[in-house]
């Protein structure tokens, strides 16, 4: 079964959103001030880990790590990794 998610976090002044559909072929989308900066789509992944950066001077590179993606019975989660510190990233719920 294919569920969407949306994940927010307000960073540093940054606005970090990933759009996430759960099942069979998951799809990523990850947001960083609005523009679209990374895109995953594989079949059977169950986790995935997309990198990108902050636009800062200098550029603030980080990582964003999905657990769950396939499984229906177990909750999604979502977490920045950022200047060595791991953030759960809250799931937004649809309004």
């Amino acid at each position: 079964m294919t569920r969407q998610h949306h994940f927010h976090l307000d960073h540093a002044g940054h606005s970090i959103t990933v759009e996430a559909r759960t099942g069979r072929t998951p799809e990523v989308t990850l947001l960083v001030d609005g523009k679209e900066v990374g895109y995953r789509h594989q079949r059977g992944a169950d986790a995935t880990v997309l990198t990108s950066e902050l636009p800062d001077d200098p550029p603030q590179p980080f990582e964003l790590r999905l657990d769950h993606l396939c499984h229906g019975t177990r909750a999604l989660t979502c977490t920045l990794l950022l200047d060595g510190r791991e953030l759960p990233m809250p799931e937004r719920t649809a309004a």
